[in-house]
């Protein structure tokens, strides 16, 4: 019998906040993370905003000394695990270590190491690159550090699937638990792209927003003034347990994972069919893998990452796999709010799919002010609002045309 997998703990670090609490405030308020770039210097660049994570000091979460020596976006793991461990008052010594694992995603993994050492590669030649610049770069490396830091001993993966990353690894945890090959799995995101290589590439290829004078304004999913997405940062950690484990220690449950799927456009390298058919296709494996019927589905936080053809091709597999019933769902992008952090994304957008759940509250799509009429969808524009969801469903997509859906339960 297929074990049922629970949510029992959860850390985030965000441009919204550096815990859940704060995060899930911002969210509830409309409140934009996004303002001028203060990490580089933008004055050659097109865009020159992006939803950076403010206030995070590493040594607040770890060892000064650890911290020289992990890049940002494994900092930004460790710690949204270190929150995510105390939600769950988990007490790693009384666990099965062979029994708990890790499965973590990142688009980029550590992308401002590798930018710095290029340079000193460049500027000062082979000798005085770091000895530690391999294990600070790789992409499996926070995945790595998580297991370290507790001892966790069970399968270990990392998803490099671009924006799709955290929702895969929460997905295969999900089906880990699931299948009976682990008790409790640490999963989830981080990113930290916030370096010029990578702004220069994504703007090169007019992928970003360049509404440098609104900052907070540039980030307007399914609003016909779009003009690309805003560049976020930041990690999210969700704690997946079978129910089973996790009522034999009396945890808190936040929510239950129910359903995921996955697939591939086969399309294009970072274009979406304009029917957005692997999408659909992911939500439809999410809701069969799920055992329900499409209508049991109230809320979407959807990609929608404000890009022209990715909104549009979002809620046309929106309406392809929900039919008239997709005009009752209540849909919205936090990335409106706190940017889009690439291969976090799905972490920290199910985190606020949870907390909508728990809460009764739907968070918003800020910005939407003029529909693009391809787009006439419920996006709950500009204010949250209160609803009581059973069910809900999140979406990640990614380039490469990889596709990721979870669907989360309520849990009463």
């Amino acid at each position: 019998m297929a074990e049922r997998v629970v949510i029992t703990g959860m850390g985030a670090i965000t441009p919204l906040g550096l815990n859940v609490a704060d995060f899930w405030d911002g969210l509830k308020a409309g409140r934009s993370g996004v303002g001028l770039i203060t990490r580089f210097d933008t004055t050659n660049f097109d865009t020159k905003i992006g939803a950076e994570v403010k206030g995070f000091v590493p040594a607040d979460f770890m060892d000064r000394k650890e911290a020289r020596r992990m890049d940002r976006y494994t900092q930004f793991a460790l710690a949204a695990a270190k929150m995510a461990f105390a939600d769950a008052e988990l007490d790693h010594n009384t666990l099965d270590s062979e029994r708990c694992g890790v499965y973590f995603g990142s688009g980029i993994g550590g992308m401002e190491t590798y930018s710095e050492e290029v340079g000193v590669l460049l500027n000062k030649g082979p000798g005085r690159v770091s000895p530690f610049f391999v294990p600070m770069m790789i992409a499996n490396m926070a995945a790595g550090t998580i297991a370290i830091q507790w001892g966790l001993k069970g399968p270990n993966m990392t998803t490099v699937t671009a924006c799709s990353s955290a929702n895969n690894a929460i997905g295969e945890a999900y089906y880990a638990i699931r299948e009976g090959r682990a008790d409790l799995m640490v999963t989830g995101g981080s990113e930290a792209p916030f370096v010029p290589v990578s702004f220069a590439g994504f703007g090169n290829m007019k992928a970003l927003s360049t509404r440098n004078d609104e900052p907070e304004k540039a980030s307007r999913p399914f609003d016909l003034g779009r003009d690309g997405f805003v560049m976020g940062e930041g990690g999210g950690v969700l704690i997946l347990e079978s129910l089973t484990h996790a009522q034999a220690r009396g945890a808190r449950i936040h929510g239950e994972v129910i359903g995921y799927g996955c697939a591939a456009d086969a399309y294009h390298m970072v274009q979406p069919p304009e029917n957005g058919e692997g999408g659909a296709r992911a939500m439809k494996r999410a809701i069969a893998d799920a055992g329900i019927e499409p209508a049991a589905i109230g809320y979407i936080n959807a990609h929608g990452t404000s890009t022209p053809q990715g909104d549009i091709a979002e809620t046309r597999a929106v309406k392809a796999i929900f039919g008239e019933h997709a005009y009752q769902l209540a849909v919205s992008s936090t990335k409106s709010m706190h940017g889009h952090l690439l291969g976090a994304a799905g972490a920290v957008e199910l985190i606020a799919t949870v907390m909508a759940l728990k809460d009764g509250v739907l968070p918003p799509t800020i910005n939407l002010e003029q529909p693009d009429p391809e787009c006439d969808l419920d996006y709950i524009p500009g204010r949250a609002r209160e609803a009581q969801i059973d069910t809900a469903l999140s979406n990640s997509f990614g380039f490469g045309g990889q596709n990721a859906t979870v669907i989360v339960r309520r849990w009463s």
